[in-house]
């Protein structure tokens, strides 16, 4: 199994203290994040996209290559790329460029995105929002993989032997699906023979389970080899320490802080306890041996082979938060490597393999 950590860079109060910290204060503790993460070993560092409030990840491929620029070995995901909001062509510079920066450790994990704010500020509705993700990432695909483009798409203009530049390190990157609860989005990883990240973070695992049961077999319809169907998946939070009464303990005013805010927001909490939080959310709240059997029990209904952990404190004390992210690496991580199968690619970087502007054939592309 390989791991994660991500943020969608919320900018808002802190949860517990109500503090608000400064733009720039919020961005350096970003990077610090992706930091502490390669330090501790974790395989990949992701940055979402949201172009609403409270967030302020609007700009991920800037936020990656000051990152990557500061790493060496992690390899960096999007979480996700809004592809129904953006020009497909502008997107692609952007992430080939990254790509080329950051020596071939660059994994898009794609998606509609959500939110009326950010629809509104790209007027997209939510009648054509499906229909802008699946062309917008049909024409980035072919722009990876081919060196002129001729095309006429809906919801932009037609592009006529069109070249794109630069062309790509990796050939191809690598372009997970990020899943919620829709099915457009699965079917479209499956028939173009992609992994699929399942979001796992607002419900019990059910909705999210009966999915990826879907991905599978839309990957067989389209006749793809069953062995090669990989699933991330993500957790609503995490914490661990030496006991399960001092990780609960810990996590009590934080889990409280966030349900004040729903509340205020006049939202129903879906777990309206920090018991029931632990117990049917993807939460993984406890001691080593209780964060272990819940990765397991996941996997039994998702049969994911990566994982994410938030990489911000979310209203721990910064000093518990890297506590708790270096008890995951000593003493959970070693065991869900050994008894949860990695996917079926290698996962290290590719700067051994010289770059060329010859794109891979689309039949024999990952």
């Amino acid at each position: 199994m390989r791991f994660l950590a991500i943020t969608l860079i919320v900018h808002a109060p802190d949860p517990v203290t109500g503090v608000q910290k400064s733009t720039q204060e919020r961005f350096q503790e970003v990077v610090d994040s992706a930091l502490f993460a390669e330090e501790l070993g974790f395989d990949g560092f992701g940055v979402g996209e949201r172009h609403e409030r409270p967030f302020i990840s609007s700009s991920p491929p800037v936020v990656l290559s000051h990152i990557a620029a500061l790493t060496h070995r992690i390899r960096l995901f999007t979480a996700v790329t809004t592809l129904s909001l953006l020009d497909p062509v502008r997107a692609y510079e952007d992430y080939a460029t990254l790509d080329h920066l950051s020596q071939g450790r660059l994994e898009l994990i794609i998606g509609k995105g959500n939110g009326t704010a950010q629809r509104q500020l790209f007027h997209v509705t939510p009648e054509d929002q499906w229909d802008r993700n699946a062309e917008s990432y049909e024409l980035f695909r072919r722009l990876w993989r081919q060196d002129k483009v001729t095309c006429t798409p809906r919801f932009r203009p037609g592009l006529t032997d069109a070249e794109v530049w630069p062309r790509p390190f990796q050939q191809p990157v690598r372009v997970w699906h990020g899943s919620a609860t829709s099915r457009e989005s699965v079917d479209l990883a499956a028939r173009y023979g992609d992994p699929l990240f399942s979001a796992n973070v607002t419900n019990p695992v059910e909705p999210y389970a009966e999915l990826v049961r879907h991905y599978r077999e839309r990957w067989r319809h389209y006749g793809h080899d069953p062995a090669l169907a990989v699933v991330g998946a993500g957790t609503a939070g995490y914490y661990a320490a030496r006991t399960s009464q001092e990780a609960l303990a810990a996590y009590r005013p934080v889990f409280e802080g966030r349900l004040a805010f729903q509340r205020r927001l006049g939202l129903e909490p879906v777990f309206p306890t920090l018991e029931d939080f632990v117990e049917r959310s993807s939460a993984l709240i406890g001691s080593p041996q209780q964060v272990i059997e819940k990765v397991h029990r996941y996997h039994e209904q998702l049969g994911h082979s990566v994982l994410h952990l938030h990489a911000d404190a979310d209203g721990l004390t910064r000093a518990r938060h890297r506590d708790s992210l270096e008890l995951f690496q000593s003493d959970i991580a070693p065991t869900l490597r050994r008894e949860i199968p990695d996917p079926p690619w290698p996962w290290s970087p590719v700067t051994d393999t010289p770059a060329t502007d010859a794109p891979v054939p689309a039949a024999t592309a990952p």
